[in-house]
């Protein structure tokens, strides 16, 4: 709190923007400028009330944002310390122009950073800082999250899907109450990513959603929809001139998606809902895992995976981060099955991308699958070297303009309006406070 000069104490940016925005349900509700109540539930004095309205107004006109499963938030300011476990938002929060708010990722925080920055390198001024980052997860081969780091860190916001947090050993209901009511609110989503089923207590009404959906919501909470619409149009762009030139489907290549693990395939379907796949999906290729218990789970030895025999395989996580697919594939190819595999035999084992991508991650990556899949139609994929960035591509063959994403970022996109063409645009407006909104 801060003092005043008459000895009273007024809301910090920080706890308004705690305390203006509460998970709803669970015992929490959202401080709403059209009610009463306080944070902790109990009618708020007259003088609360105008404290937190003097607050507010000392920075900005408050805003509400809602996504499940947190239901609706409501902000005094925009959040300027995040705590994130995935890349899409840490990705996000480059796009809108707020690197320097992330102040953690879930897993090996340098290993993340160099993934982002191996697509970055490609985009001028565009770059992450992951060197004073707080990893999340313990690193100890199981999920997990301590509980103690998320008050350490101190947040304003916490974007994070506090469904998936529920599902870690050692954390319950009550935790990520405590969490939301004695640090900040949490704002994610993760279970729409492969549509998986969110622990028990979260399904009643949990909702999934696309990937540009969700990044139109973190936009909204970085008051950054500008930058939302304009990336969008680039990404709007992008898949329609892939998907106009696009062969028949009956000239389109079978191809697996997974990773390699120790002998085995780990595989995942190539067109199923969720945003892992929003790099995958709009290029319309025939999933060779279609039809089989390919998912979570399942795993393939090198026999059962020449039955399937894709045209071209697609090794996730291949860009800068955990796996290094050139000497995966030649492991593969010394095996005595493996090198009889059609996407080894005709070099079509690539690295393919990173599943939890966020906007700016996304463009590279449908890319980069265009390239790998129509060679024909969207030209050669030029290879890569694992720890390098994202390969250079010669102006005439790439299939989106980085310098004017780059603008996007950098909030100069009104000079790029003028000069080039216009694009979509809407009214940009923040959600309202729902009186009666609850989450699962």
């Amino acid at each position: 709190m801060e003092r005043e000069p008459d000895g009273s104490t007024t809301p910090t940016r920080r706890e308004y923007v705690k305390y203006g925005g509460a998970l709803i349900g669970g015992g929490l509700v959202a401080g709403c400028s059209s009610g009463s109540g306080s944070p902790d539930g109990s009618a708020s004095t007259d003088d609360e009330t105008a404290a937190a309205t003097a607050s507010a107004a000392s920075t900005e006109q408050g805003y509400a944002v809602t996504m499940s499963p947190v239901g609706t938030v409501e902000f005094g300011s925009v959040p300027t310390d995040v705590a994130v476990y995935s890349l899409l938002y840490a990705d996000a929060a480059v796009a809108y122009g707020h690197s320097g708010a992330v102040n953690s990722l879930g897993f090996d925080a340098e290993t993340g950073g160099n993934t982002l920055d191996a697509y970055y390198e490609r985009l001028d001024g565009v770059s992450f800082d992951s060197t004073e980052l707080t990893q999340l997860n313990a690193g100890s081969g199981d999920v997990q999250v301590d509980k103690e780091l998320l008050y350490e860190l101190d947040s304003d916001l916490h974007l994070l899907d506090p469904a998936l947090l529920d599902s870690f050993d050692g954390w319950d209901r009550s935790d990520i109450e405590d969490i939301t009511d004695g640090v900040a609110p949490f704002f994610g989503n993760t279970f729409s990513r492969t549509h998986g089923a969110p622990p028990e207590g979260w399904r009643g009404s949990y909702e999934y959603y696309t990937l540009w959906e969700i990044v139109e919501k973190v936009a909204e909470v970085f008051r950054a929809t500008d930058r939302y619409e304009r990336l969008a149009a680039v990404r709007e762009e992008l898949v329609g001139e892939i998907q106009s030139s696009l062969p028949p489907e009956s000239e389109r290549p079978t191809v697996a998606s997974g990773i390699f693990v120790e002998g085995s395939f780990y595989p995942s379907k190539l067109n199923s809902p969720g945003f892992g796949n929003a790099h995958t999906r709009p290029l319309g290729a025939t999933d060779a895992f279609a039809g089989t218990d390919a998912g979570f789970g399942t795993t393939y030895d090198y026999e059962t995976l020449l039955e399937v025999d894709p045209d071209v395989f697609l090794h996730q996580y291949g860009i800068a981060a955990y796996y290094d697919v050139a000497d995966i594939r030649e492991t593969v190819a010394a095996d005595p099955v493996g090198g009889d595999l059609t996407a080894v035999t005709t070099d079509r084992f690539y690295p393919s991308g990173t599943p939890v991508q966020g906007p700016l991650m996304n463009l590279f990556q449908l890319e980069m699958t265009a390239k790998q899949l129509y060679p024909d139609r969207f030209g050669e994929w030029p290879g890569y070297t694992q720890g390098e960035p994202y390969p250079e591509i010669p102006e005439a063959e790439r299939l989106f303009d980085r310098q004017r994403v780059a603008d996007i970022v950098a909030g100069a996109f009104w000079e790029w309006r003028r000069k080039r063409r216009p694009v979509r645009t809407r009214a940009a407006g923040a959600n309202s406070c729902r009186a009666g909104s609850t989450a699962p």
